[in-house]
């Protein structure tokens, strides 16, 4: 295959299928791998897979085109032949499974993915010469941190839940790789993100959807929790800066990261959905949940130094732009980083 061939995993995902558009409009390969499990509607991913060979084929005139692959991390034997076949140049990895709660609820299978399928993409790459890669961390690693904003700099060894314990590890398990075989790897921890696509199982896709059928909606706590929420597009601009950083000649590893640096708490967030939505929402009041932090907000001063890292949509915009979307779905509902 082509040399400039992108591989994405997790690439049927909410992120990963913007940027598998990203990278097409960029030019070039782009090869996605995800397993479609049922973590949710399955059916969604095909959807996010159906935008993405659109977008190739609108842009098939330029030399870029699109792969598909069904195939599970935690499977070394099926990596190895996909490396084999694609010969990628680099990796973005966002594959992995999501989610707080549901991790304190099912551990052993979230080490499995996100520790030893991080392992087993990271051996392929050793194998394969494969030397740049951008792997998906989480502002969930800063656990209940008492400094903001959060800083990269800032001591992440006490996560409150296994998602995060898991994260961590990715990160050391890439700085390991990195030292012993000069891979060039940026970790970027996520801080929410939000918009078009956003799986069902979060925050402001299921408040959304109860606000706008006029179902009760789960308020925990008293509405003061604090998170930064980050627009899908300021997000792919990120990953993209951090792509182009892993390009230098020296081999690098850096941990950058990716909010929009401002904190809304619950009770803005649902204000905001209800005046957008032009509805109120009833509200179902339960205590606050294990695992969940009392704030997230992102010092993001190094990537904007080193990254070019600039998010331009703020959360009033980015709400507007989602819903707008989700209206335009006539969405049904469904079931937060």
């Amino acid at each position: 295959m082509e040399m400039n061939t992108i591989l994405v995993t997790g690439g049927a995902g909410f992120i990963g299928s913007h940027l598998c558009q990203a990278l097409l409009e960029r030019g070039g390969r782009v090869v996605s791998i995800d397993n479609f499990n049922d973590f949710y509607d399955p059916g969604v991913k095909r959807a996010n897979i159906g935008a993405v060979e659109e977008t190739a084929r609108r842009l098939t005139g330029n030399g870029c085109s699109f792969i598909s692959h069904k195939a599970d991390i935690r499977d070394a034997g099926e990596l190895e032949r996909l490396f084999a076949a694609v010969r990628p140049v680099a990796v973005v990895h966002l594959a992995a499974c999501a989610g707080v709660r549901p991790s304190i609820a099912n551990p052993a299978q979230y080490y499995e993915v996100n520790v030893n399928g991080t392992g087993n993409l990271l051996e392929c790459m050793k194998r394969h010469d494969v030397k740049r890669l951008v792997f998906a961390s989480s502002s969930s690693v800063y656990g209940n941190n008492s400094k903001v904003p959060f800083s990269e700099d800032d001591p992440v060894d006490r996560p409150i839940s296994p998602y995060a314990a898991t994260k961590k590890a990715g990160e050391l398990l890439c700085h390991v790789y990195h030292q012993l075989y000069g891979m060039s790897i940026a970790c970027l921890r996520f801080f929410t993100v939000y918009g078009p696509r956003q799986r069902p199982d979060l925050a402001i896709r299921t408040f959304t959807y109860m606000i706008d059928a006029g179902m009760e909606i789960p308020f925990y706590g008293d509405g003061s929790t604090e998170r930064d929420y980050t627009y899908i597009d300021d997000i792919i601009s990120g990953v993209m800066g951090a792509l182009d950083w892993t390009e230098a000649d020296e081999a690098r590893y850096d941990i950058f990261n990716l909010g929009e640096a401002r904190t809304i708490s619950l009770s803005e967030l649902v204000c905001t959905l209800e005046e957008t939505l032009g509805k109120r929402a009833i509200r179902s009041h339960l205590p606050n949940q294990p695992g969940d932090v009392r704030r997230t907000n992102a010092d993001i001063s190094k990537a904007r130094a080193r990254l070019g890292y600039c998010p331009q949509i703020g959360f009033e915009e980015g709400v507007a732009r989602f819903v707008a979307w989700y209206q335009a779905q006539g969405q049904a509902g469904g079931d937060e980083t």
